[in-house]
């Protein structure tokens, strides 16, 4: 019972954590909004929402870049604070957008979620179960 209500944790059990909070965090940006987002990049290029206005298709490469390749380096834990420092910037801007649009809080609470757990990772690191952790940055 003293261990569960502890506030001690090993190196072990805070390096799994990270490595747990990296690749679930990455492996459903990457599934569940990079890879459509790609699969579908002429349809959605058209009328993407340009909220820095650079264009749409501008626009969706961007969150491109930030939603599938930086992803890939999340869960990877290469180039991670990199990596999660563009996806951050993505997520706010996109919780940012919704809100300034009147969204309700639902509809922007997944996006808050990610936005989160990256800027956690950003701060803290990948841990050592991770490419950076293994070339010793």
């Amino acid at each position: 019972m003293k261990k569960i209500l502890s506030t001690a944790y090993s190196d072990g059990a805070f390096n799994f954590a990270l490595l747990l909070q990296r690749v679930v965090t990455g492996l459903f940006l990457l599934i569940v909004h990079g890879l459509p987002k790609i699969s579908n990049f002429r349809e959605l290029s058209i009328g993407f929402y340009d909220p820095l206005r650079v264009g749409h298709r501008n626009s969706l490469i961007l969150v491109i870049l930030a939603e599938l390749f930086c992803s890939m380096f999340l869960v990877l834990g290469l180039f991670t604070r990199i990596a999660a420092f563009i996806i951050v910037i993505n997520m706010a801007v996109a919780v940012l957008v919704l809100y300034n649009q009147g969204q309700p809080l639902k509809s922007i609470d997944l996006g808050a979620i990610y936005l989160a757990n990256v800027f956690t990772i950003m701060i803290v690191g990948p841990g050592k179960v991770s490419v950076d952790g293994m070339m010793g940055k």
